[in-house]
């Protein structure tokens, strides 16, 4: 089946203050619409056209070359923002717990240290990119990404995605993306993540 956008698991405004209901409304029903539309095109009639993003997206070796650019654009942005929103619930933020809590502050010394060091990787972002939490094999660290690449791409399992590209924050904070970026740690759902870590570690 050709891929669809997820339909947002909130209402377009849950997230304010911190996102606004119209960057939501573009963002989730224009932008991530056009991602999908786009790797559904470049997919079409080819072999892989009914197969899961993740393993589209975790060989791309096996996309016919002069659809690869396309897939990896577009297949991305639509795997990249898929996890985006489940990332984010109304009411949320605050700190993790558990074993998530526990693998923050061994990998990188405290959940302080580790918003300082997500905020850098997405404020050093050159252009457009994502900052990425993510399981590479052996333990929790963060990378950066540009354009609509993923981790997955790079055999690691991304955890939690900071989209730095424009259109997520310049309606609400135009050029100031380290106070959105900021602002993101208050929707976070780490219940989520939690999930994710869980099922990267099993």
């Amino acid at each position: 089946m050709p891929y669809s956008v997820p339909p947002l698991p909130y209402a377009y405004e849950a997230l304010e203050p911190h996102i606004d209901k119209q960057t939501m409304e573009i963002h989730h029903d224009k932008h991530h619409q056009a991602y999908v539309d786009k790797v559904n095109a470049a997919l079409a009639g080819t072999s892989l056209e009914n197969a899961a993003i993740e393993g589209v997206l975790k060989d791309l070796n096996q996309v016919p070359e002069d659809k690869r650019t396309a897939v990896r654009n577009n297949g991305g942005g639509h795997y990249n923002h898929s996890l985006f929103w489940e990332s984010m619930a109304p009411n949320a933020g605050g700190t993790p717990d558990g074993a998530l809590a526990q693998a923050i502050d061994s990998a990188f010394g405290s959940f302080s240290d580790f918003q300082a060091k997500l905020k850098e990787t997405g404020v050093n972002q050159f252009g457009s990119g994502w900052s990425w939490l993510v399981h590479d094999g052996s333990g929790l660290a963060i990378i950066g990404t540009p354009n609509q690449d993923n981790p997955i791409s790079n055999g690691k399992t991304p955890l939690l995605g900071v989209d730095v590209w424009e259109h997520a924050y310049y309606l609400k904070y135009q050029n100031r993306r380290p106070e959105y970026i900021g602002a993101f740690f208050n929707v976070i759902d780490w219940n989520e993540v939690e999930r994710r870590y869980q099922e990267a570690i099993a």
